[in-house]
């Protein structure tokens, strides 16, 4: 498939390019680094149940994944991607603004609403403008992006001893501030025009490559891993709220979250040293079986003594249930799909991964509410499932990598 040709000044580096994506990835990220462990606190002190607090955070997740492909399709046909993504980081700070109105559930709901159409398709254009500058210039694309990681390692234990000083109730503040940053950060992002290649969930690729993706081994895959993904939602939206009911303050929660950042991070550097020989299906069984000792030992750590320090431990594994599986399908993409096709391939594990997210984020609400931590028990059989679709993915594995 040809590329069109780059227009004169698109053969033009910006100045300070890694410069000026390095600042937009650590701006970025710092609202998400605040919201995911930090929000459903900030929802169960305006008196929200579990079961209302499984809706606000897993309605979105549903929306999103219909939205995001649509606007990254608008971004990439828009003269310049970066018009697109200052004006939905400004929408997104104003909407955010609603989180300071009367916290009512219809109010509160109808906001998460609202931000995810806009909120969520900053990463893949922010992606979208850093891969132009690798294609283009050579630009180290990790080098920039690191400091996204660092940003939300950052704001994971920065939140934690802010609302330790303070309030659960600066969680918004939090996040307005940090999406005004992003702003100012977006207002210096390098101008490259329209991309060659769509961005890697553009509705446009989807459409026009999924049916080349529709064999066993690419759908047994990524819908085993779009399920063992899935049965971290009970984690990502009770987790704090469990740890703040037994008496761990903010700032430690912040902590544990961090370290998990950490253990991520560390098997990024670490996995081609390691895992280099491993076939990508065992990288996702390990994942998979990673994953079910973590939901194991969650209930286990309060009762049998451990404390903080346990549940440091337990944070460790998400170097193997997070990390390996992101790494494992990247991996699988790489060796079976054709370059031409690799968007949509991003494109159909993206929806995958935010539907069963968001279906298992809704039955953890109620799971919360009557087992409490014993909730993390029911995630077990979750994993077990998608552990089950990686071995028909085995078993349908094509014989040789995709020729290039």
């Amino acid at each position: 498939m040809s590329l069109p040709p780059l227009s004169p000044e698109q053969l033009v580096k910006p100045r300070y390019f890694e410069l000026r994506m390095s600042l937009i990835f650590a701006t970025l990220f710092v609202s998400l680094g605040t919201h995911l462990p930090y929000f459903p606190l900030w929802l169960q002190a305006q008196g929200f149940h579990a079961e209302q607090i499984a809706i606000i955070l897993a309605a979105p997740m549903f929306l999103r994944v219909v939205t995001t492909p649509l606007l990254t399709a608008l971004a990439d046909r828009a003269k310049d991607r970066a018009d697109v993504y200052i004006a939905l980081v400004a929408a997104t700070m104003v909407l955010s603004a609603g989180y300071f109105l009367k916290p009512t559930y219809a109010m509160v709901l109808a906001v998460s609403l609202a931000l995810t159409v806009v909120w969520t398709p900053h990463s893949p254009i922010a992606d979208s403008l850093a891969l132009s500058g690798v294609r283009r210039f050579g630009s180290n694309y990790t080098a920039m992006r690191k400091w996204g990681s660092i940003s939300y390692l950052c704001a994971n234990a920065a939140g934690g001893f802010i609302l330790y000083w303070t309030s659960v109730q600066a969680v918004p503040v939090i996040i307005f501030v940090s999406l005004a940053a992003a702003l100012v950060a977006g207002l210096l992002a390098p101008r490259l025009g329209r991309p060659r290649r769509a961005s890697p969930l553009s509705a446009t690729d989807i459409q026009h490559s999924a049916p080349g993706l529709l064999n066993p081994y690419f759908l047994y895959f990524t819908l085993g891993v779009g399920i063992i993904t899935a049965s971290h939602a009970f984690l990502y939206g009770f987790v704090s709220i469990y740890w703040k009911s037994i008496g761990i303050s903010g700032s430690v929660i912040g902590l544990l979250w961090a370290w998990g950042v950490v253990a991520e991070v560390c098997m990024f550097l670490f996995f081609n040293r390691i895992f280099a020989s491993v076939s990508v299906v065992k990288v996702m069984l390990i994942a998979g079986i990673g994953s079910i000792v973590r939901w194991i030992a969650f209930p286990l750590i309060w009762p049998l003594g451990l404390g903080v320090i346990g549940f440091f431990g337990v944070q460790t594994l998400h170097s193997v249930s997070v990390a390996m599986v992101l790494i494992g399908l990247q991996k699988m993409i790489g060796e079976t799909v054709s370059e031409e096709r690799t968007g949509a391939a991003q494109g159909i594990a993206y929806f995958f991964n935010g539907f069963f997210m968001a279906a298992v984020t809704l039955a953890s609400g109620p799971l919360y509410e009557r087992y409490g931590v014993d909730g993390f028990l029911a995630m077990i059989p979750i994993a077990i499932i998608g552990l089950a679709l990686i071995g028909l993915a085995a078993r349908s594995a094509p014989q040789h990598p995709v020729r290039r």
